[in-house]
């Protein structure tokens, strides 16, 4: 038997012409079964708040959704609002968390952000939120 259709006429990003950063992901109604969600990127793009200069991180982000998922248009328009904002690679993690689990109410999230390395050195930061992540 197929799945009922999820609404989405809630959702103001998916489908409309956006050209600007966002401050908030949207989310939509969880499909049954769904135990695991991953997304991740390696354009993340934010400043050193020192120096200015353009910092590059790959992201994974992982949750247990509960009622809600993050729609990925959002999330991908949410992140580009980091790209001139001058934030320590740690804070960056923590705030995605942060903004995650405040949205969608996951069960649980896990964020890990690794800064590709300038001066080499390479920083990664894990931030979670929620039930704590077995595995």
């Amino acid at each position: 038997m197929p799945a009922e259709p999820i609404p989405t006429d809630h959702l103001t990003i998916l489908g409309q012409r956006r050209q600007d950063p966002v401050a908030h992901v949207e989310c939509f109604a969880a499909p049954a079964g769904v135990t695991t969600v991953r997304f991740s990127t390696d354009e993340l793009a934010s400043m050193c708040p020192v120096t200015r200069q353009p910092d590059l991180s790959r992201l994974v982000i992982e949750y247990g959704p509960d009622r809600r998922c993050v729609e990925s248009k959002s999330l991908k328009l949410y992140l580009w609002s980091f790209r001139d904002r001058a934030v320590f690679a740690e804070a960056l993690a923590a705030e995605i968390a942060e903004e995650i689990h405040a949205t969608a109410a996951p069960l649980w999230v896990r964020v890990k952000l690794t800064q590709h390395p300038r001066g080499g050195i390479t920083v990664e930061a894990v931030a979670e939120a929620g039930a704590p992540v077995v595995g």
